[in-house]
């Protein structure tokens, strides 16, 4: 999107990396061969298929990152601010100890910090930033932060450990634990979606059942989740926003009767190309904290392309 998109606090980050993936696709690949599945199918079938990080406090391998408490910055860095508000310190990762994913291109190593003002973002109109991340290159020299941990900007700390979960689009069908909808009550535009993903995935529930085998679900309470698929109402809000402002720039006409097809449509391209960066509960549980961004932006480094998007959770 090469345009501002108004209500949707901006953050500055700029550093280049590239990292090599683990072969997730190539593991699941294998087992769907073993499992009879066509590999044109399961091939299809991982263009729709993200795995996210899902992070966890408790114990349970090493961990690899800290929710609360004082930050580590480099040295001599003002803690990030928007004016005279500090921003609250959410959590930490390093990204050396995080998981490998396929076309997820999160930095190969060094730290990334998170913060985020929740109730200030969610009423920003764009003129003001209350969400910001950190990149800590490796090498850099650190510190503790100066501050208190009783301070609203801090919460509790404890270390949190990384795992994998599948995640998929909203118009992929319901799992195994939902009642799909009446096709009568989906619109044209999902009614094809629908009879396409039949056509293409006729083993459908098989291979998500081979992604749950891969990746459990996991019974502990996440913290946050790192990479997948953006939020719907996350993407609802730039495909309606992109769609304005190509209206009041001339780009295109949208009769009033057709604006939620060009709505739908908008969202099924703009769910491929934008990716999650973090998302999260805040700490009052009233909202839900995300980052996002596209995904040829984070694969290029260009980070300053990002969005923080904070909504009432449901």
């Amino acid at each position: 999107m090469g345009h501002p998109v108004a209500g949707l606090a901006l953050w500055p980050l700029s550093p280049s990396w590239h990292h090599a993936a683990m072969d997730h696709q190539g593991r699941f690949r294998r087992a769907a061969l073993a499992s009879g599945i066509p590999d044109d199918e399961a091939s299809r079938f991982l263009q729709h298929l993200r795995l996210s990080i899902r992070l966890s406090g408790g114990s349970g391998g090493v961990p690899v990152g800290q929710f609360g408490g004082l930050p580590r910055l480099p040295v001599g860095m003002d803690w990030p601010s928007a004016g005279v508000t500090l921003l609250p310190f959410i959590f930490s990762v390093d990204c050396a100890a995080l998981p490998r994913i396929d076309g997820f291109s999160l930095p190969a190593d060094g730290s990334l910090l998170f913060f985020l003002e929740h109730e200030q973002d969610h009423l920003a109109a764009g003129e003001q930033n209350y969400g910001r991340v950190v990149y800590v290159p490796p090498g850099t020299d650190t510190e503790v932060a100066a501050g208190s941990t009783d301070s609203p900007t801090t919460g509790d700390q404890y270390d949190v450990h990384a795992t994998l979960r599948p995640e998929y689009p909203d118009w992929f069908g319901a799992d195994g634990d939902e009642e799909e909808e009446d096709e009568d009550d989906l619109s044209p535009f999902q009614q094809q979606l629908a009879r396409d993903l039949e056509r293409d995935l006729p083993h459908l529930d098989e291979l998500r059942a081979l992604a749950d085998d891969l990746w459990p679900p996991f019974d502990r309470l996440a913290s946050a989740y790192i990479g997948g698929y953006a939020d719907e109402e996350v993407i609802r809000g730039i495909a309606e926003q992109t769609l304005a402002w190509r209206e009041k720039t001339g780009e295109i006409v949208i009769p009033i009767a057709k604006w939620y097809s060009h709505l739908e449509k908008e969202m099924h391209q703009l769910t491929s190309e934008w990716v999650s960066l973090a998302r999260f509960p805040a700490a009052d549980e009233f909202y839900y904290g995300s980052f996002v961004i596209r995904q040829d932006d984070l694969a290029a480094g260009r980070l300053d392309k990002a969005l923080s998007v904070t909504e009432f959770s449901e």
